[in-house]
């Protein structure tokens, strides 16, 4: 039995093409590094890359209408900007990661090497993009109603949370409305260090209030460490000073 069919088992799920299965589990990296066997993976249109983002970019749509759709039916009182809050805070790449996590998607992802080395099967970005290829060849294989079934109920307990609005609003806007009840300056963000090769950038951001650093933060993207250095200086003990 192939990687693929273990891990449509373990998602308990009718899988009947296997080979669509594995080439949502392929990350690029693979395929420039196998070449010759990429264009065995998959069930796929003539041309068509043996890797994952073409599946990844359906599942995209497809992640976010069944998350929609499930937020929609289970909070009939939410206005349109407390739903679409909700479901950001669902679909984001550390949430998506945490529900591939659940599957333990990145056990079953084919890899190449240096991306392996790197700890590519732990990266929340690579985990999140992962899961949405997983969701997409659900989706092309055993169609719409099965595929929202499955993410709704792997997904049902930050579906089902009832947390303030003001909870669900992402690091940097909390942050910013924090130092602006308190009289303070917006936060300024600030890149520290940039590395890795284009395709796997690492970013590390500090942020600032009134000139003084109050949390830094890493990630593969400068959003995405701005959001953490954000959440830093939220949660940091220190932090109090910036509502004072």
């Amino acid at each position: 039995m192939g990687e693929a069919a273990v891990f449509a088992a373990r998602l308990g799920l009718p899988v009947r093409d296997a080979g669509l299965l594995e080439q949502a589990l392929t990350h690029s990296s693979w395929v420039h590094e196998h070449p010759a066997g990429s264009q065995a993976a998959g069930s796929q249109a003539a041309g068509s890359p043996g890797h994952n983002e073409r599946l990844e970019f359906l599942g995209d749509a497809v992640v976010n209408l069944a998350i929609a759709t499930a937020l929609h039916d289970r909070h009939p009182l939410d206005d349109e900007g407390v739903l679409s809050a909700r479901r950001a805070a669902i679909v984001s790449a550390p949430a998506l990661a945490r529900l591939a996590a659940r599957i333990d998607l990145g056990s079953y992802l084919r890899l190449g090497q240096g991306e392996e080395r790197s700890g590519g099967r732990v990266r929340p970005l690579l985990l999140a993009s992962g899961f949405e290829a997983v969701a997409g060849a659900v989706y092309l294989d055993l169609g719409w109603d099965v595929v929202r079934d499955w993410i709704i109920g792997l997904a049902n307990p930050e579906i089902a949370e009832d947390q303030a609005p003001s909870a669900l609003k992402s690091p940097k806007s909390r942050l910013q409305e924090l130092t602006q009840r308190s009289g303070h300056g917006r936060p300024v963000y600030d890149v520290v260090e940039a590395s890795g090769p284009d395709h796997r950038r690492q970013f590390v951001v500090t942020v600032s209030v009134d000139g003084q650093v109050r949390g830094q933060g890493e990630g593969a993207s400068r959003q995405a460490a701005e959001t953490a250095a954000a959440a830093r200086a939220i949660d940091d003990s220190d932090a109090s000073g910036v509502g004072s």
